[in-house]
């Protein structure tokens, strides 16, 4: 190309090969004044380069003093400092320039999400308050709406449809499965348009990405545990004791919060990329609601006689018992809701005389315990290894999906 270019001002350091920043380069080729191109020059003088972050090399590496026009040609310097026929690349790399909109490597992405885990947690907080700041009951919402839907399965399902049959003390059994269900839920819609709703902050400030998936889970999580002052009065009131199990509430919601953060990165990535995702998603995680178990108890349904398509499918049984959602509020409903433990199979020696009765006669209140004396289909202990397998995998997986396509975020 016989055309020669120039190197001026406002370059656009996300483009592979620019080696200009938004600084100030209005003369041409006035790169000559040390410590200009440190990122904290002065921009009120013509011809420095002086925006942050516009020609720094990495800590601790001086950037050489340039003097005289530099002059590029077919991408390679041609007049100037660079060697004659040197590429931009090699230019760069020799002075120790790097993209500002480059991936970083994993441990350092890694390092930048952790360096910012404030940031993280303040914008939480912040969108947190502000959400129903315009409403006049204000942040009781993040209870109500559970709490209404809660009211709502139960009139349908529990009175109308009787899905209640062989589940001691239903109330707290459904309540409990609503909430722990509606965070998985909530997380997942939001994050699969954090993206698009997020775009004037991504185009205005250089982060790691994956705060914001993170961020609107942790909201999440903070109007859950909101919730639990609500569900705790509600499990308390109908009858079910303070126990030390209770405990065993927070390694579970912990689990299901590393699951949900990996799970939103992949959706997150999704959404970024088709919006068809974020229209679509509600009638999925709608349909896998009905498949855990919120609205009734699996291995009960399984071993009613009624139920002759899971009792003649335990394969079926199994795979419903295991997927996230179902083993998470299964876990949930154990730690806070001593019926569900008395009442899980497995949970006395088997007895078949009892396990009949339970099988033949659900609404006697007499034999409602004796579910305890079935085969279970999948023990407690199972339950919790699947919970932690579930996390890790979602994690790594949702962290490199994320992660690969971080600088692709924000170009419209």
């Amino acid at each position: 190309m016989s055309e020669k270019e120039r190197l001026t001002g406002s370059g656009n350091a996300s483009r592979p090969g620019s080696l200009s920043a938004p600084g100030d380069l209005s003369r041409p080729g006035d790169l000559s004044r040390p410590g200009n191109a440190s990122g904290a020059g002065n921009a009120s003088r013509p011809g420095s380069l002086s925006a942050p972050g516009s020609l720094s090399g990495p800590p601790g590496a001086a950037v050489t003093a340039l003097a005289g026009p530099v002059t590029v040609e077919d991408g390679r310097i041609t007049a100037g400092t660079g060697a004659p026929g040197e590429s931009l690349a090699e230019f760069a790399v020799r002075h120790g320039l790097k993209p500002s909109a480059a991936r970083p490597p994993v441990f350092t992405y890694l390092r930048q999400l952790w360096q910012r885990r404030h940031f993280i947690v303040g914008f939480a907080t912040a969108r947190n308050v502000a959400m129903y700041t315009e409403a006049r009951l204000g942040q009781l919402w993040q209870v109500l709406t559970p709490l209404l839907n809660a009211a709502v399965y139960f009139l349908i399902f529990g009175e109308l449809l009787h899905t209640n049959r062989g589940v001691p003390n239903y109330v707290p059994f459904l309540v409990t499965g609503v909430f722990v269900f509606n965070f998985t839920q909530r997380s997942f819609i939001i994050a699969s348009r954090v993206i698009h709703d997020s775009l004037p902050l991504i185009r205005a400030l250089h982060f790691p990405r994956a705060c914001l998936p993170l961020g609107y889970v942790i909201i999440e999580l903070q109007q859950l545990l909101l919730s639990f002052t609500v569900l705790i009065v509600i499990v308390l009131a109908f009858g079910e004791p303070l126990t030390w199990y209770w405990l065993l509430v927070i390694p579970a919601l912990l689990l299901q919060t590393v699951f949900n953060v990996g799970a939103g990165l992949v959706l997150a990535r999704w959404g970024a990329g088709f919006d068809d995702v974020s229209q679509l998603l509600p009638f999925i995680v709608r349909t896998w609601m009905y498949a855990s178990g919120v609205l009734f108890s699996i291995q009960a349904l399984s071993l009613l006689k009624s139920s002759n398509f899971l009792a003649n499918h335990p394969h079926i049984t199994y795979l419903l018992q295991i997927n996230p959602a179902a083993v998470y509020i299964t876990l949930v409903r154990n730690g806070l809701l001593q019926s569900q433990r008395l009442s899980m199979p497995g949970a006395a020696p088997y007895n078949a005389r009892l396990c009949a009765l339970y099988r033949n006669f659900p609404d006697n209140p007499q034999h409602l315990y004796y579910s305890a004396n079935c085969h279970p289909t999948i023990s407690t202990s199972e339950l919790w290894l699947y919970g932690a397998g579930w996390a890790v995998v979602a994690i790594v997986v949702g962290f490199f999906v994320f992660w690969r396509a971080e600088t692709r975020y924000g170009r419209g």
